[in-house]
């Protein structure tokens, strides 16, 4: 079952479920999601040098991408075949018996602008800011202001809660995250990790 606004309310109400700071309810909670806001930090990914990516190796992940903080009365451009992580401004905290699905805004995918490239689901138990995969598929570049809603997340219950949520016992990966992260796929068991 999706949660409708008056569904996700009460949960804001009730603490359980977590949208920090959620400064414009009216605006924000829409009748079945809530409009999540662009952050100021960006990971760029530099071309130059680079033969390829190799998943497993974490000294590479320093070596590809470079952190941007735009202003605040600033804006990031992001030109047309540009691939960049961002975050949201919000801090959310999914319940054990939610799961939340990133989605993009209707007005910004009609300026060709993609708000995640496959990761756009938050497994219940996640808590943090969420890290976005912006891309720009049109021909012209797109000005991206910070604070500007720029996603929504909408909630599904599940049939009974998490046994094993997303967390510090199960050594998530990006729990707590505070701004756009880079893979950690290096830590997959596959890869020699524990994940």
């Amino acid at each position: 079952m999706i949660l409708s606004d008056a569904d996700i309310l009460r949960r804001l109400e009730a603490g359980d479920l977590r949208i920090e700071p959620l400064d414009d309810p009216e605006l924000q909670v829409q009748p079945a999601s809530v409009d999540l806001r662009l952050g100021r930090e960006f990971l760029e990914f530099q071309h130059a040098n680079i033969p390829c990516i190799h998943p497993n190796s974490e000294q590479e992940v320093d070596e590809y991408v470079e952190e941007t903080v735009v202003d605040e009365d600033s804006e990031f451009i992001l030109h047309p075949g540009d691939f960049v992580l961002g975050t949201t401004k919000e801090r959310v905290a999914i319940p054990d018996d939610l799961i939340a699905h990133v989605e993009g805004r209707s007005s910004l995918g009609r300026l060709a602008i993609v708000v995640h490239a496959t990761a756009g689901l938050c497994d219940p138990g996640f808590e943090g800011r969420i890290t976005l995969e912006l891309s720009n598929l049109g021909t012209a570049p797109v000005a991206l202001s910070p604070d500007m809603r720029i996603s929504q997340l909408t909630f599904t219950e599940l049939t009974s809660p998490a046994d094993r949520p997303y967390g510090e016992e199960r050594g998530s990966k990006y729990q707590g995250q505070e701004g756009p992260q880079a893979s950690r796929i290096q830590g997959d068991r596959e890869f020699g990790g524990d994940q």
